[in-house]
């Protein structure tokens, strides 16, 4: 067998999968479809200060090429999480990272800190997909607001690494990804959904309650990939920060894309829609492809694509 473990920013993995936030639950729940410690860490739903109920139905759509979502970030709460989910952690044989979302950095402050002092979390992920309610602007599309919010997280956040989750909708992901990382980042996440729309054509009405929602799965895949690369070639490599490739992953061939794209791990999350035991066989692929490639370890891989 290869070596696949992988070491995000400080955390070892047993291999480079990790289930996405808001694809499987607060923190363990997916393990009635399988043994956890076959993947390498589990990201929990995005987590606010106060508990939301999200959008009215619908708010998760099929696409052809993928899913549409506009949950709006349904969940119970900081402080009901740590109370009431969480302990589910104690055990885990994977590693937990914590997802936090919020509209003000007072917001995302609460949580990130009550998730650093958590010793079942091994890693804090800001979502920074959401606009600030005191301008409107999304946090992960302006380098300024990302800085800004960093400058006030990171400080509260010392004995956990502390990852971005990247928005793709910008005009320069790679000025993001320097953003994040100037602003003390460890690890990126590259990338959340991207802003889409679907309209029923008999009843011109919105298919998502919302209006637009995020579109995920194998339709935004090439596109993501393009996107790891450029932020591994612009940022990454050179700074030591580690990716996370997420987008669009369903089979191995697509995490070995991301591997050698640049991403030092691989997230999955629609798919689980489809098979939640997909990520299984993705593992033992990017098993048997390592092996092919004449490699050792997988982090032998990590950004060689060739010219």
């Amino acid at each position: 067998m290869s070596e696949l473990s992988v070491n995000l920013a400080g955390v070892t993995l047993a291999n480079p999968i990790v289930l996405a936030a808001g694809t499987c639950g607060y923190v363990n729940e997916i393990a009635d479809a399988f043994a956890l410690g076959r993947i390498g860490a589990i990201t929990t739903k995005s987590i606010t200060k106060e508990s939301r109920e999200g959008n009215p139905p619908w708010r998760i759509i099929d696409s052809p090429a993928g899913m549409l979502n506009a949950i709006g970030l349904a969940n119970v709460g900081v402080d009901r999480f740590i109370a009431e989910k969480l302990p589910a952690a104690r055990g885990l044989p994977c590693k937990l990272i914590g997802s936090v979302a919020g509209h003000s950095i007072d917001q995302y402050l609460s949580v990130a800190a009550a998730f650093d002092r958590a010793a079942e979390i091994a890693a804090v992920e800001l979502n920074v997909s959401c606009p600030n309610t005191s301008d409107g602007l999304q946090f992960g599309e302006h380098p300024q607001a990302l800085r800004a919010l960093l400058a006030e997280i990171k400080p509260a956040v010392r004995a956990k690494p502390l990852l971005v989750k990247l928005s793709p909708n910008v005009g320069d992901i790679v000025a993001m990804a320097r953003a994040a990382v100037d602003g003390g980042a460890q690890a990126l996440v590259v990338a959340n959904t991207f802003s889409a729309m679907a309209i029923d054509v008999e009843s011109r009405g919105f298919r998502l309650s919302r209006g637009r929602g995020g579109l995920s799965g194998p339709g935004i895949h090439p596109i993501v990939v393009r996107m790891v690369h450029d932020v591994w070639r612009g940022v990454a490599r050179d700074a030591g920060v580690p990716i996370i490739g997420l987008g669009g992953v369903c089979n191995w061939r697509d995490a070995a894309e991301f591997i050698l794209a640049g991403a030092t791990a691989v997230g999955m999350g629609t798919a689980l829609f489809i098979d939640p035991r997909a990520p299984l066989r993705v593992v033992d692929g990017l098993d048997a492809w390592v092996a092919r490639q004449g490699c050792r370890c997988i982090t032998e891989l990590i950004g060689a694509a060739k010219a």
